[in-house]
C-alpha cells in the first residue's frame, strides 16, 4: 500500500486559519483571534515535525499528487507536493519561526486595531510560502512566489493610514515585479525548452546536458533569468531597494517575512535549480559576484544607521549576499545551512528590536534610546538584552555561535574554489568585519548608558540626541522614561529563538546537515557540498581571517562607542563628505527616482495621460459624442412641430426630386 504523508495539510492548515479570521475574526475578541491565529500554524508545524521524525520510513523524494491542475491539449500539469531534504528543512523553518513570531505578535499587537486582520494576513503569508517550499514544479512555485509578494505587500502596508507604511508596500510590490518579470520570461523559455514544468521532468534532462562556458547557451540564459527573479525576491543589487522601507511594517512581520522566510525564497529557488546553474559558469559567476557586492554593500550602509530596524534590514540584505555567494561557489548545502542559522539569528534580532522598541513605548532611533533609558536598558530589560546579545555574537561569527559555523564555511568553501574566487572572498571577509562592527554598535548604543563625557558640539553620529542640544527629543519625553521588560508572551520566543542562534552550528557536528542536504545537490550533478574540514586546505590564516574579523568589529565597536565616545562623531565631522555619502545610503534611492521613477512618471502623466488618454482615446470618443450631439442639434431645429412647416418642407423635397429626374433624363 502507498505510503500518504498529506503534505496537502500543512499549508492547508494555514489557509483554514486565514478563512476563518478573514470570515468571522470582525464579530470574535482578540484572544480568540488569537487563538485562531496560532492553532492553525502550531498543527502545520507539528505535522512537519512528526514528517521529519519520520524520516527515512518513506522515499525520498516523496511525490505527492492530487490530480490535474491545468489540462490544455497535451499539457497537462499536476497539483503536486514534493518532499526532501530541502523541502523539510524549508517547511521546518517556515513553520517553526513562524509560529514563535505568532506568539510574539499577541504581546506585540495587543493594542493594535486590526488584531484579527494581521493574524489573518500572517497566516496566509504561511500558506503561500509552504506552497512554494513543498511545490513539486516551478509553476505551483511561482503562484507561492506572487503569493508570499502579495501577502508581504498587505503586511508591509498593515498601517494603512501611514502613507510612509502604504508607499512602502507599493515599493516592494513594485520593485518585486521587475523581478518576477525575468523569474516568469525564465519559466518560459523552460517549458519551451523541456516541455514542462516539473523538477522530475526537467533535472534528468538537464544532467544529460553538457555544460556551458559562454554566455549564449540555454541554460544559462535560463539561470540568469531565474536569478533576476531571485535578486527581487531576495532583496540583491540593484533590487535590494525595498527591503529597508518594508520596515514600516509591523516589527514581527519584519521577523517573519524579512529575515526568516520571504527574503529567502530567492536562495531556495536558486538552490533548488542547482543542476541548471551548476552547468552554467557564467551563472555562477554572476551569482557569485552579486552575491559578494550586496554583502559589502549592505553592510558598509548599516555602519551609520540610526534606526534599529534599519541596522538590521541592511543587515539582512548583507546576509543574503553570504547565502548567494554560497550558490555561486556551487556549494548550495553551505548555503541552506547559513539559511536557517540565519533564521534563528536575524528572527531573533527583530523580534529584540520589538522589544525594545516596545520598552521605549516606540522610539527606534538607538541613541535617542541611550540617552531615554538613563542608567541604559540592560538593567530594565535584561531578557531582552541578553537575547540580542547571543544573536549578535551569531550574526558576527563569534566562535561557538550558529553563526560562526554556517558563514565561516561558506567564505572558506569560496577561497577553496576557483582561483578567481579568492578576490570575492576577500569582499566577504571585509563585510564580516563590517558586520561584527555595526552589530556590536546597535548593542553599545542600544543597551548601555553614555559615556561620562558628551561630544562638545551637535555631530550628525548624535543628531537629535537631547543631551547634545540641551533640547529632549520631540514626541518621546512624556513616556520613554519608563523603560520596561516585555511580557512573557514575547520574552519566551526571545529565548526559544536565542536557543536555537547559539546551538544552531551545531546541527552540522560532524557534517550532518551536510550530509542530510546531500541526495538534493549530488545527483543534480551539482557542486560537491565541502564541509568546513575540506577546505582545510585553505590554510590556516585564511582559516583565521573570520575570526579575526569577529573579534575586531566587537573591539572597534567597544572603543568607539564605550571607551571613547567622543571619537565617532569627531571622526563624521573630520570625514563629512565620506559620512554624508554612506549615512544617505550612496543616494542610490534618490538616483532611482531621478533617473526611472521620475521620467516614467513624467511620461505616465504627460505623454500617456494628456497626451494618449486624454488628447487621442478621450478626445476620440468625445469628438464622436459632440458630432453627434452637433447633428441632433440640427435635425431637432427641423422638428418644429408646425403643419405647414412640414408640408412646406415636403414641397421643397417633391422639387429636388422632380429637378433630379429631369436632369437624368436630359442627360
Amino acid at each position: 500500500m502507498p505510503i500518504a504523508l498529506h503534505l496537502w495539510l500543512i499549508p492547508a492548515l494555514c489557509f483554514l486559519g486565514f478563512a476563518l479570521n478573514i470570515l468571522f475574526g470582525r464579530l470574535w475578541s482578540k484572544a480568540v483571534a488569537g487563538t485562531v491565529g496560532i492553532l492553525f500554524p502550531a498543527a502545520a508545524f507539528l505535522w512537519a515535525l512528526r514528517l521529519a521524525l519520520a524520516w527515512g520510513g518513506f522515499p525520498s523524494p516523496y511525490l505527492e499528487s492530487h490530480g490535474a491542475w491545468i489540462l490544455a491539449g497535451p499539457l497537462r500539469i499536476p497539483f503536486s507536493f514534493q518532499l526532501d531534504p530541502l523541502s523539510l528543512t524549508m517547511a521546518l523553518i517556515v513553520t517553526g519561526v513562524g509560529l514563535l513570531i505568532h506568539i510574539y505578535s499577541l504581546g506585540y499587537m495587543a493594542e493594535e486595531g486590526g488584531f484579527y486582520r494581521y493574524f489573518a494576513l500572517l497566516n496566509l503569508f504561511m500558506f503561500f510560502m509552504l506552497m512554494l517550499v513543498l511545490a513539486a514544479n516551478y509553476l505551483l512555485l511561482f503562484v507561492g512566489w506572487e503569493g508570499v509578494g502579495f501577502a508581504s505587500y498587505m503586511l508591509i502596508g498593515f498601517f494603512f493610514r501611514r502613507d510612509s507604511a502604504a508607499k512602502a508596500g507599493m515599493k516592494a510590490f513594485v520593485v518585486n515585479r521587475i523581478g518576477d518579470f525575468g523569474f516568469l520570461i525564465g519559466l518560459f523559455y523552460l517549458f519551451q525548452l523541456f516541455g514542462g514544468f516539473g523538477y522530475a521532468r526537467i533535472f534528468p534532462q538537464v544532467m544529460r546536458m553538457p555544460a556551458e562556458t559562454g554566455w549564449h547557451g540555454p541554460l544559462t540564459i535560463i539561470a540568469l533569468l531565474l536569478f533576476v527573479g531571485a535578486t527581487g525576491k531576495s532583496a540583491q543589487l540593484p533590487l535590494y531597494v525595498w527591503l529597508p522601507d518594508a520596515m514600516e511594517g509591523p516589527t514581527p512581520v519584519s521577523a517573519l517575512i524579512h529575515a526568516a522566510t520571504m527574503v529567502t525564497a530567492g536562495v531556495y529557488m536558486v538552490a533548488r535549480s542547482a543542476a541548471i546553474f551548476d552547468r552554467s559558469r557564467a551563472a555562477l559567476a554572476v551569482v557569485l559576484a552579486v552575491g559578494a557586492l550586496t554583502a559589502i554593500f549592505a553592510a558598509s550602509i548599516g555602519l551609520l544607521q540610526k534606526d534599529i530596524k534599519r541596522v538590521l534590514a541592511y543587515s539582512t540584505v548583507s546576509q543574503l549576499g553570504y547565502m548567494f555567494m554560497a550558490c555561486g561557489a556551487a556549494v548550495y548545502g553551505a548555503g541552506i545551512f547559513h539559511l536557517m542559522t540565519h533564521a534563528f539569528f536575524k528572527g531573533l534580532l527583530f523580534l529584540g528590536a520589538g522589544s525594545v522598541i516596545h520598552a521605549m513605548h516606540g522610539e527606534q532611533d538607538m541613541f535617542r534610546i541611550r540617552h531615554l533609558a538613563t542608567g541604559g536598558l540592560k538593567k530594565y530589560a535584561p531578557v531582552t538584552f541578553w537575547t540580542f546579545l547571543i544573536a549578535t555574537c551569531a550574526i558576527s561569527g563569534i566562535p561557538g555561535f550558529s553563526g560562526y559555523f554556517s558563514k565561516d564555511m561558506i567564505l572558506e568553501n569560496v577561497f577553496s574554489g576557483a582561483a578567481g574566487n579568492r578576490f570575492w572572498w576577500a569582499v566577504g571577509a571585509i563585510a564580516a568585519l563590517m558586520t561584527s562592527f555595526y552589530m556590536f554598535r546597535a548593542v553599545f548604543v542600544t543597551f548601555f548608558p553614555e559615556g561620562d563625557a558628551p561630544p562638545p558640539r551637535l555631530a550628525p553620529e548624535l543628531e537629535g540626541v537631547a543631551h547634545a542640544t540641551g533640547q529632549e527629543p520631540a514626541g518621546v519625553a512624556a513616556h520613554a522614561a519608563h523603560p520596561h521588560e516585555s511580557p512573557w508572551v514575547m520574552t519566551i520566543p526571545l529565548i526559544l529563538l536565542a536557543i536555537l542562534a547559539a546551538i544552531g552550528g551545531y546541527f552540522n557536528l560532524d557534517g550532518r546537515f551536510m550530509n542530510f542536504l546531500a541526495p538534493v545537490f549530488i545527483p543534480a550533478g551539482a557542486g560537491t557540498i565541502a564541509t568546513a574540514p575540506e577546505a582545510a586546505h585553505a590554510g590556516l590564516l585564511v582559516r583565521s581571517i573570520p575570526l579575526i574579523a569577529a573579534f575586531g568589529g566587537l573591539l572597534l565597536a567597544w572603543w568607539m562607542y564605550r571607551l571613547r565616545p567622543r571619537l565617532a562623531p569627531r571622526a563624521a565631522q573630520a570625514l563629512p563628505q565620506l559620512y554624508a555619502l554612506i549615512f544617505n545610503k550612496y543616494w542610490v534611492d534618490e538616483l532611482y527616482q531621478a533617473a526611472i521613477v521620475g521620467p516614467l512618471g513624467w511620461i505616465s502623466r504627460r505623454v500617456l495621460w494628456r497626451g494618449v488618454d486624454q488628447g487621442l482615446i478621450d478626445g476620440g470618443v468625445n469628438g464622436i459624442g459632440h458630432l453627434a450631439q452637433a447633428s441632433g442639434n440640427l435635425v431637432r431645429k427641423q422638428e418644429s412641430g408646425l403643419i405647414r412647416s412640414y408640408a412646406s418642407w415636403i414641397g421643397a423635397g417633391a422639387v429636388v426630386v422632380l429637378i433630379y429626374v429631369v436632369w437624368l433624363g436630359v442627360r
